[in-house]
């Protein structure tokens, strides 16, 4: 169906006018590298004046919609963008959580890990083993994959290591006393060594990994959640969960979100393939590229918890995948755009107008394209300057993606999937 074809489908579905619903121990410490981080509905606001649209290669800040899978500890996995959709554990009843989603090299299967070491493998992932038998000392809380993509280690909180495939054992944490818990690991890029981090930055090398400092005797604002290696593994970066950034070694500093953080905690720093940037990976797949890095990352596997109202209400959009679209629908049989958006927040105590329109004009407050978080009303309309004409609501997600009631079901899409004309200037936030 062309655009102007489904854009005249939307037009007549979503603009009816309905009745409005009332509804460690660190190893050493180093200088620090250059520029670290300091460490219910409104009633009818005002839009904000009406100028040129701006790129929507902004919106929420992605230079690009990424590509990615959103996992959640119940096992549900949803593909955005390139990222194939190769099934979830949705429906079974799991022994222990998953925490951790690590894609195939070459992004055609994915791992999924529960706290008990449990493995799950789903299109090209091969299972090489897991410690979902064994009774462990502490929850395994992630995972990585070897450069080949022929093994695996699973991390435990204690930094306890488990290797399988071709992934070699070089030493762990297992045996010492941390002053704080492990997050995650990193291989190096031969895959002959990796590190360890802890939430308070200490940092364990192991084979050929080298040490570079850590933040282990630190004050910081917020967690380390993760780390990266450029590809000389000449140094690192240690990301917190505010997206603040700091730097070992060779690796540059190209810019951190510590300062203005999003609702979505930062959940991955992904080095480009220079080493001279790298891009900040939300938990809601929107990317912050910084240094050299354009575009949008490689596709990643990540972790999505309800953290903000916003989070709660997409998790109910999202478990309506697949159902009918219906004219005037409000569910659970089905939904038109409007109707959607409103029962997803509904479910966390929100209310707001029924119809489309309305809701551009009076659903929350007014947010800029480029400040979108998951969660926010996003529309299309004829006239930018005229709240009247808008005809389509959506729900955005991150990475510049939407979950939306269009066409003949609920369904995820791009921002941009019928280019940028007739998206209105602001979206709305709750």
């Amino acid at each position: 169906m062309g655009r102007s074809d489904a854009h005249g489908v939307i037009r007549r579905l979503c603009t009816v006018f309905l009745l409005p619903v009332l509804l460690p121990v660190v190893l050493g410490f180093s200088g620090l590298g250059l520029g670290l981080s300091a460490a219910g509905a409104v009633a009818a606001p005002a839009p904000p004046a009406v100028a040129p649209l701006p790129p929507l290669a902004g919106a929420g800040g992605s230079a690009t919609p990424s590509s990615f899978w959103l996992a959640t500890g119940a096992g549900e996995v949803w593909a955005f963008g390139k990222a194939p959709g190769l099934g979830s554990l949705a429906g079974v009843a799991l022994a222990r959580p998953i925490v951790g989603i690590a894609p195939t090299v070459d992004a055609a299967g994915y791992w999924l890990v529960a706290s008990d070491g449990g493995i799950f493998a789903f299109g090209d992932a091969a299972f090489l083993g897991s410690t979902g038998a064994l009774r462990l000392r502490q929850p395994i809380v992630g995972m990585a994959t070897t450069p080949t993509g022929k093994g695996y280690w699973m991390v435990a909180r204690d930094g306890g290591i488990f290797a399988f495939g071709d992934a070699g054992f070089f030493g762990s944490t297992g045996a010492t006393t941390l002053n704080k818990p492990i997050v995650g690991m990193a291989p190096t890029r031969s895959g002959r060594g990796y590190w360890l981090v802890a939430s308070d930055g200490g940092i364990f090398a192991f084979g050929d990994a080298r040490f570079f400092g850590s933040t282990g005797a630190v004050h910081l604002n917020q967690p380390i959640v993760a780390m990266a290696a450029p590809p000389a593994g000449t140094g690192y970066w240690l990301l917190a969960s505010d997206g603040g950034v700091f730097t070992f070694g060779a690796a540059p500093f190209g810019g951190s979100m510590g300062a203005a953080p999003t609702l979505d905690a930062a959940q991955r720093l992904v080095p480009s393939g220079t080493g001279k940037g790298y891009w900040i990976v939300d938990q809601n797949g929107t990317v912050h590229p910084f240094g050299d890095a354009t575009g949008a990352p490689p596709v990643q596997g990540l972790m999505f918890g309800a953290v903000t109202a916003g989070d709660r209400a997409t998790l109910f959009a999202f478990h309506q995948l697949g159902k009918p679209y219906i004219w005037g629908g409000n569910g659970p049989a089905g939904y038109d755009c409007s109707g959607l958006a409103l029962a997803s927040w509904q479910t966390v105590g929100v209310s707001f107008a029924r119809v489309a329109n309305d809701q551009y004009h009076t659903a929350g407050a007014p947010v800029a394209l480029s400040d979108l978080q998951t969660g926010d009303l996003v529309f299309w309309g004829t006239d930018q300057g005229d709240w009247t004409t808008v005809y389509h609501a959506a729900m955005f997600v991150g990475g510049g993606r939407i979950v939306e009631a269009t066409g003949d079901h609920v369904q995820l899409n791009s921002l941009t999937q019928w280019g940028t004309g007739d998206v209105m200037a602001h979206g709305m936030r709750p």
